[in-house]
């Protein structure tokens, strides 16, 4: 079932015991201190790894700043960029050597495809997501709506947990990496 960001930060809140919200302006404590830490508490679960619901690959078009040193062409990142991954050329996702300066990819590269991870609608996210989310907002709920120390702490422990927990969930959905240069390997043959 796909939630929306009221329902993820009402299901933290009933979490720890608090009283759920319809909104982020009904006008409780909680609805304040979930809408004050909703936003920027999603953005770095989704940063933190490279989830594949969140994953996608965009060749940028070049702009016309160009940088003052080091590189000879800039890149303007998407509008829903959070992290870079790695920026290749075409064909390959990787290898380009880049720097993020301003918003931009600074590159010597003339084109450019970068892997990013971006921020998707709330609905798109799938239930483990949403769960290892869910367990970090009510630990950061905790302490601002309950005062309580040790409970906060249960509630960062647990959401490692879960963290962890979807990670492992994530990563089984791909093909393994593989190394494609292994040196040690090379010398065996």
């Amino acid at each position: 079932m796909a939630l929306t960001a009221i329902q993820v930060c009402a299901r933290a809140l009933l979490s720890i015991g608090c009283e759920p919200i319809t909104s982020f302006e009904d006008g409780s404590a909680e609805a304040d201190v979930a809408g004050m830490l909703y936003g920027g508490v999603r953005d770095a679960l989704l940063s933190s790894y490279p989830w594949s619901f969140a994953t996608a690959q965009r060749a940028l078009a070049e702009i016309a700043a160009v940088p003052l040193a080091d590189h000879a062409h800039a890149y303007q990142l998407p509008d829903d960029f959070l992290r870079a991954l790695s920026v290749g050329q075409s064909g390959s996702g990787r290898g380009v050597s880049y720097r993020i300066r301003e918003r931009r990819i600074h590159t010597d590269a003339s084109a450019v495809v970068l892997t990013y991870i971006f921020r998707p609608d709330e609905r798109a996210c799938p239930p483990f997501f949403d769960q290892a989310l869910i367990s970090r907002l009510s630990a950061e709920f905790c302490l601002p709506l309950t005062e309580n120390t040790a409970r906060s702490e249960l509630q960062g422990k647990l959401a490692a947990a879960e963290f962890q927990r979807a990670k492992s969930i994530d990563a089984q959905q791909q093909t393994p990496n593989r190394f494609e240069d292994f040196s040690l390997l090379e010398v065996r043959r």
